[in-house]
């Protein structure tokens, strides 16, 4: 069994790959053959998500799929072609990651947009899981400067997901998928907390004042646009700061515990982990 995995440099599959190398037959996707994660027991393969031509040889041998798009307008064309590529060599079950809250009628785009390659797997005739995990506890590592803690949730909570536990969770199902076919999973942390909660924490963990600065979804879109991001994406997240400080992301669930057998990891937990990264910030 070759399990062939996607995205290999993003934050959720380089840790897949660390689960599963030395443990199971395992490919990993590039675009750059330079820029590997260079795990031992790991083949890379060159290809581009967005040049199906590019891909047949990468396929070539799978059986099962680990399969993420990074954000974006084009995610469901990319999506598309690993689709194709899979039908082709024969792949018998895909591992899908999604988004929080996919659905037709979702609050931000990007959840529209999962919604519909979600649905192209489902009809696809290859075996299929999908995973809709809450928010990655590794985007707060992006939304601390010095002090200070930006972030998309308002005033509200939102279940946490540390994306180690997210990549457990996900192969889990790859090493034995048939256990998980047609099944849905919306992985969380194992509490909801609130941003003030998450920088109360840092400051602990860190010996070190850090206050959150809550912003309305207008001063989120200008300052990643000031930051630098591309404008679709400052927009999305800006959708995203309207849906959590809703309440939207409010919520906890045992998946991870019902797929790897163990509890998530607490913020707490993962901030402490993650001590030496949070203050060189």
């Amino acid at each position: 069994m070759t399990i062939l995995i996607t995205g290999a440099n993003g934050t959720v599959s380089r840790e897949v790959l660390r689960e599963l190398a030395g443990k199971q037959p395992v490919r990993a996707l590039v675009r750059d053959a330079a820029r590997t994660p260079g795990l031992d027991g790991v083949d890379y393969v060159v290809g581009d998500l967005d040049r199906p031509t590019t891909l047949t040889s990468a396929f070539e041998g799978v059986t099962t799929l680990w399969l993420l798009m990074p954000m974006g307008p084009l995610a469901p064309s990319q999506s598309m072609n690993a689709v194709w590529a899979a039908r082709q060599a024969g792949v018998r079950h895909i591992v899908r990651l999604s988004a929080i809250g996919a659905a037709h009628d979702a609050p931000t785009r990007n959840g529209r947009l999962h919604a519909l390659s979600d649905a192209e797997l489902q009809e696809s005739g290859i075996g299929w899981t999908i995973l809709r995990p809450s928010h990655f506890m590794q985007n707060l590592l992006a939304a601390k400067a010095g002090e200070h803690l930006f972030g998309l949730f308002g005033d509200a909570r939102v279940g946490l997901i540390d994306a180690r536990d997210i990549a457990a969770a996900g192969a889990a199902i790859l090493a034995a998928p048939e256990q998980h076919q047609g099944m849905i999973y919306t992985p969380t942390g194992p509490e909801s907390i609130t941003l003030d909660q998450a920088a109360d924490e840092m400051a602990r963990t860190l010996g070190q004042p850090v206050r959150y600065v809550p912003q309305s979804p207008e001063q989120t879109r200008d300052g990643l646009l000031q930051a630098g991001l591309d404008h679709w994406s400052a927009e999305v997240l800006a959708e995203y700061r309207v849906a959590y400080g809703s309440g939207w992301g409010d919520f906890t669930n045992d998946h991870v515990e019902r797929i790897v057998g163990r509890q998530p990891r607490t913020f707490a937990e993962f901030v402490s982990d993650h001590r030496e990264q949070f203050a060189s910030l």
